[in-house]
């Protein structure tokens, strides 16, 4: 620039350089920030139980699973084909359990097992889980027969290990269960003539040991054991389950036992074994085998029993004076309190909660509640 100082000329340049020279800093800066680490995020998001456990990736949410937060189920035997048994099928209906354990004597009669499958799938759904176990009325085939039943009523519950009808157990629901549901037969008479053994140290009593032993060493909440034939009773019948099968399920501490044969329903205290009870002896009573005798109880103190042949046909008379009554918190028969209904139950990670449900008609009412330590 002719004519003019170096002074003159430098403060014309100067902020076309200060300008270029603030370009490239801004840049430099632009970039190391591009190149360095994200920063890391200011809090965690809670995962919830059950979940996978890691965060979801951008875009679309991945989808988590999540442990049931409960099992919802009814359980009743002694149907039939009658007025009555409409009348419970409309009550378990009504409640929408997830599944339904039907514990034995079913049709009443040869020839009409189909009748009364489209009976429950007719008031049920034909897709809903109606879980069967047999009863002496269709074991022998004089009065049906349980395969029969079982192809008109098939297993919907996945994973189920042994023979459907006869013995055998499923864990629900399948993924993260809350209930291992376990199916058994003693005191039944089959085809042949002869009962199936569930006697100490048979076959089927190991069977029966290694499922309850399972579901404890897979950390399932609650066990839950079904079966045609009681022990206990203030009915008509007497132990035709078995005193040392009977004794097995409290010495496992099943949680549940649910039953059928005798038409009333009868639901005792928890009973446990211990240096008081060394054994459960039908037929009398021990103070020293009442874990629990109120209707709040805690889990692994001993087993509750509840009888529920209450599911449609002619209801049996009950006895107050029966020498196992004081197992008993509580029963109905046809001299009291007559009562067709469900027993109808709710299984969380932290309690069991189970109360009878009258069909339409009827009064009697139960409840009881059984909470994990």
């Amino acid at each position: 620039m002719p004519g003019l100082s170096k002074q003159q000329r430098w403060s014309r340049v100067a902020p076309a350089v200060l300008s270029l020279a603030l370009v490239l800093i801004l840049g430099l800066l632009l970039t190391a920030c591009q190149q360095g680490p994200p920063p890391p995020p200011s809090s965690e998001t809670p995962v919830s139980p059950g979940a996978s456990g890691s965060s979801s990736p951008a875009g679309p949410s991945s989808p988590t699973t999540s442990a049931p937060a409960a099992v919802h189920f009814t359980a009743q035997g002694d149907i039939g084909l009658s007025t009555g048994a409409r009348e419970v099928l409309d009550t378990i209906n009504g409640l929408a359990p997830e599944l339904n354990l039907a514990l034995g004597d079913f049709s009443y009669e040869a020839g009409r097992e189909q009748e009364f499958c489209d009976m429950v799938t007719g008031k049920l759904g034909g897709d809903f889980p109606y879980q069967v176990v047999t009863g002496n009325h269709e074991s022998d085939g004089h009065d049906g027969d349980i395969a029969n039943i079982v192809n008109c009523l098939p297993n919907k519950l996945p994973g189920l290990i042994g023979e459907y009808g006869i013995q055998w157990y499923a864990d629900y629901p399948a993924r993260d269960p809350l209930v291992r549901f376990i199916m058994v037969s003693p005191g039944i008479k089959f085809h042949d003539g002869n009962t199936l053994d569930y006697s100490r140290g048979s076959e089927r009593w190991l069977w029966t040991a290694a499922a309850l032993d399972g579901a404890r060493s897979k950390k399932i909440p609650w066990t839950v054991v079904g079966m045609h034939t009681p022990c206990l009773s203030v009915g008509k019948y007497d132990c035709q389950a078995g005193r040392d099968f009977t004794n097995l399920l409290i010495d496992k501490k099943a949680d549940l036992v649910v039953t059928g044969h005798d038409h009333n329903y009868q639901r005792s205290h928890q009973l446990g074994r211990g240096q008081d009870c060394p054994a459960l002896v039908p037929d009398t009573f021990s103070g020293g085998c009442l874990a629990d005798p109120d209707n709040a109880m805690v889990q692994g103190a001993g087993t509750v029993f509840a009888t529920v042949g209450t599911g449609g046909v002619g209801l049996y008379e009950v006895n107050d004076q029966d020498p196992e009554s004081p197992y008993f918190a509580a029963w109905s028969g046809k001299n009291r309190e007559a009562a067709l209904g469900t027993l109808d139950v709710t299984a969380t990670a932290d309690r069991l909660s189970a109360r009878f449900v009258p069909a339409a008609g009827y009064t009697f009412t139960d409840s009881f509640e059984i909470k994990r330590k």
